[in-house]
């Protein structure tokens, strides 16, 4: 059931995987979520999100090379997965699907 859904926070992390293409590690999504989105978010929250989405089987992950700029630390990179790839353009669909049935009138009438 949990696989068949995914959340706005979750969509965003995936779709800076994919904009990231070969450099999608913790800290670069995170920059990328506050240039992109204007999220600003956690490292842990991304690492958390990026654990979720794995179990999810949506993102897979390698280490990449270790580095002295990093301490002689590794990247965990991520790439998405083909079932990744099937939830973003799902979703994709449904929110187009969504906005086409909504008249024009509709959110102009809206308090707020």
């Amino acid at each position: 059931m949990s696989k068949e859904h995914l959340g706005e926070f979750e969509e965003l992390v995936l779709l800076m995987i994919v904009l990231l293409k070969d450099d999608a590690y913790g800290l670069a999504i995170r920059n990328a979520l506050k240039e992109h989105a204007n999220r600003t978010v956690t490292i842990g929250g991304v690492h958390g999100t990026v654990n979720r989405l794995q179990g999810k089987g949506f993102i897979e992950s390698n280490l990449g090379g270790a580095s002295e700029l990093r301490g002689g630390r590794h990247k965990r990179l991520f790439t998405i997965t083909s079932s990744g790839k099937s939830m973003l353009e799902k979703s994709q669909e449904m929110k187009i699907s969504l906005w086409s049935k909504i008249p024009d009138f509709a959110l102009q009438n809206t308090k707020g």
